[in-house]
């Protein structure tokens, strides 16, 4: 699994330029190679110092496609936002997002999500919203989330996967609901249950078994 660049240097994806160009100096003096020389620590040193240099790289990567969009919105005006938004504009920010999401941080993911204006909401924004939405058992609204994701990115296997999996949780619970239409199983419940199919899924679980 790819680190979060920004998790790697200890910032935050809001910490100023300065503030990552800091943290950046200090861990590269940290874990220097010369510092650890005829150590039996110097090959992890040397990795250390090799996922800090990668980190830094790609944050300095990120922020410098960001300030050549943000110079064409500028150019542009309203009309910018007629364009198609890189992602990579809010790349750094995502990976945080699925990190909370990761660590069950919902209600964190769900803010974050919601400061992103809504002109640079994409394809991944909406499949964020979608797992938001699953953690919630709000299934219906979790398909339409990953459904327009699709629709934005169709090419997006993990996109596909996640609308493809509600779609046969889905035909699959109600094939089941016809086999047990004797039950007096209530439509809450038939709610839940089906939820919680869709959340594993997804790698999640609604409804723990004793």
């Amino acid at each position: 699994m790819t680190k979060n660049p920004y998790t790697v240097l200890g910032v935050s994806p809001n910490a100023t330029d300065e503030e990552i160009k800091s943290a950046y100096r200090e861990l590269a003096k940290k874990y220097h190679p010369d510092n650890y020389a005829n150590s039996p620590l110097a090959d992890l040193a040397s990795e250390k110092m090799k996922e800090i240099n990668a980190a830094y790289d790609e944050i300095c990567e990120i922020r410098e496609k960001a300030q050549k969009q943000n110079q064409r919105r500028n150019d542009y005006g309203s009309n910018f936002y007629g364009e198609a938004y890189s992602d990579d504009m809010d790349r750094g920010e995502y990976i945080e997002i699925r990190r909370m999401l990761d660590n069950g941080e919902f209600i964190q993911a769900e803010n974050a999500l919601n400061n992103i204006p809504t002109p640079r909401r994409n394809a991944e924004w909406h499949y964020l919203y979608g797992r938001v939405y699953l953690s919630r058992g709000w299934y219906y609204e979790a398909s339409k989330s990953f459904n327009t994701a699709v629709s934005m990115d169709p090419n997006n296997d993990e996109y596909r996967d996640a609308l493809n999996s509600m779609r046969s949780q889905s035909q699959n619970f109600d094939n089941e609901s016809d086999r047990v239409s004797s039950c007096n199983t209530c439509n809450c419940c038939s709610s839940l249950l089906c939820a919680d199919c869709c959340c594993e899924s997804m790698g999640g679980d609604l409804i723990r078994c004793c």
